[in-house]
């Protein structure tokens, strides 16, 4: 008898770079950890009023972004 066993991965595994100087609210609040369509909609909003971010910390300057949030991303955000 043969089993096949599928490996379980967690969804971050899968989650790929997020732009965060081009993504839309959708992408931001499914692929980043801690955010929600609120908290998409701030970065988007900030993103439009203050150009590009010129670094992932400067999503602090975003109301309701925490320094913890940011460190979950670091690894799937890109500029």
């Amino acid at each position: 008898m043969m089993f096949f066993v599928a490996p379980l991965y967690s969804g971050a595994v899968w989650a790929g770079q997020v732009n965060i100087n081009s993504a839309d609210v959708s992408t931001l609040s499914t692929e980043l950890t801690g955010i929600g369509d609120k908290k998409a909609q701030a970065i988007v909003d900030y993103r439009k009023q203050n150009g590009p971010f010129a670094s992932v910390d400067d999503l602090q300057n975003v109301k309701g972004i925490s320094s913890k949030t940011i460190e979950k991303n670091k690894e799937n955000i890109s500029l």
